[in-house]
């Protein structure tokens, strides 16, 4: 679980391509390893579950789990991969006209707000990761390599060079934009004013 829509579709609407059968059949069992594993560490906290308690919970064996997620903290954060593609479709693949900064609006607006929808099994999630030392090591650590993958994209996309801070300064605000929403009475418009900010600003730099 991460705070992102499950909605994988890309910003141009145009659908997945379908899996076959064994994509099918892989793609189910990590999901069934990912249910397992948070429904455990829910009940019971991160540290106190093991990783063949999760691996007989999903019905697999411990090397299937590891095929799958390698490291124990990403049995937590099984939309890693998704969650980056997106963000870098959303600038690559957004409509002709659509500046980044509204191209990430769009994103963030229909993908990632459903950590502040007040949806209980979010608060859950969030409590278990704050009161997680090495689940927010492991979430920073993945917020750093979503910013400097996006920060790639957006120079790429806007002919700067790789390391311009502009495209570094707004990768970073517009991952942290649908964060800042939570507790507001409406979090999609307090999305909406922040990405009108970086819009602005963004147009100015030229």
């Amino acid at each position: 679980m991460t705070d992102t829509d499950s909605d994988s579709d890309n910003e141009a609407g145009t659908p997945p391509a379908p899996m076959g059968r064994r994509e099918r059949k892989k793609a189910a069992t990590r999901q069934a390893i990912a249910d397992a594993a948070l429904r455990l560490f829910l009940e019971r906290g991160y540290d106190d579950v093991g990783i063949r308690e999760i691996a007989d919970a999903a019905d697999v064996s411990t090397t299937t789990l590891f095929k799958h997620f390698p490291v124990k903290e990403a049995l937590v954060f099984d939309e890693d991969a998704a969650q980056e593609a997106g963000l870098l479709a959303a600038v690559r693949e957004r409509p002709p006209g659509r500046s980044i900064p509204a191209a990430l609006r769009e994103h963030a607006l229909r993908h990632r707000m459903a950590a502040t929808d007040g949806d209980d099994r979010f608060t859950a999630f969030f409590d278990l990761v704050d009161n997680t030392p090495a689940l927010r090591d492991y979430l920073q650590n993945m917020w750093l390599r979503h910013a400097s993958a996006l920060a790639l994209a957006i120079a790429d996309e806007s002919g700067l060079p790789a390391d311009d801070p502009a495209c570094t300064a707004l990768a970073h605000f517009a991952l942290e934009a649908p964060r800042t929403a939570r507790g507001h009475d409406d979090p999609r418009q307090a999305v909406t004013r922040a990405f009108e900010l970086l819009e602005s600003g963004w147009r100015d730099l030229g």
